[in-house]
């Protein structure tokens, strides 16, 4: 499984605003310099961040956008998967009714605990992020 680009810039642009105070809205313009993401591809990717609940997109000439969770409620898998999907390394893992060998084939067993450690390792809140974010991000 490789991160597609909606994945990384929806990672970077939540990391910014895990580094704002929450009540705070950011310019679209200053995410897109800051985190080096094209501005009509991060409208894009926050249409999808807003449909999952993790940010608010304000319109207007103070328009930006803005958490709706704090940092400690935010994890990387929740923003990874509010742009990629559900995260299942194997289709038999995401339809095993489509498989006739899920019951018993022993690699089905092994994609199933894969997936589960990566859903683990990615449940990494923001606020744990955002100390590396707060150097990167708002130089």
């Amino acid at each position: 499984m490789m991160l597609t680009k909606a994945g990384e810039y929806a990672v970077r642009c939540m990391l910014y605003l895990a580094t704002a105070d929450m009540e705070e809205v950011v310019a679209r313009r200053d995410i897109s310099e800051a985190m080096d993401i094209p501005g009509p591809f991060l409208a894009k990717i926050a249409q999808e961040l807003a449909r999952a609940g993790l940010i608010q997109i304000v319109q207007g000439a103070r328009g930006g956008y803005r958490l709706l969770k704090a940092p400690e409620d935010v994890t990387l898998l929740d923003v990874v998967e509010a742009v990629e999907g559900e995260i299942f390394l194997n289709e038999c893992i995401f339809r095993p009714e489509g498989c006739g060998r899920s019951g018993f084939c022993g690699v089905h067993q092994v994609w199933q605990k894969a997936r589960e450690g990566l859903r683990e390792t990615l449940s990494v809140p923001l606020s744990e992020l955002k100390d590396v974010a707060d150097h990167s991000c708002r130089a």
